[in-house]
């Protein structure tokens, strides 16, 4: 399973690159929606990269209740540890 800070190093890295957002504003509290201003097409991005980082398809199932950096953190170290 990887690492929380290292998992969340690597979100900070794709919400700049994808979404223009600063690291720093990156935190396990933001929510996606209001804080960030992450929308459902900005997922399906997200969504491309957790996929690239852990070699595994992302059940829509798991994606569907995550509204925190900290939601996305937990989803991605099930998957790598699965």
């Amino acid at each position: 399973m990887l690492a929380q800070e290292t998992v969340l190093e690597k979100l900070r890295e794709w919400m700049e690159e994808l979404f223009e957002i600063a690291p720093e504003d990156v935190q396990l509290e933001s929510n996606l929606a209001s804080d960030l201003d992450v929308d459902s097409i900005d997922a399906i991005d997200l969504v491309v990269k957790i996929k690239e980082l852990t070699g595994k398809q992302v059940n829509p199932e798991d994606f569907k209740n995550v509204r925190t950096v900290q939601d996305v953190v937990v989803v991605i170290q099930n998957m790598s540890a699965a």
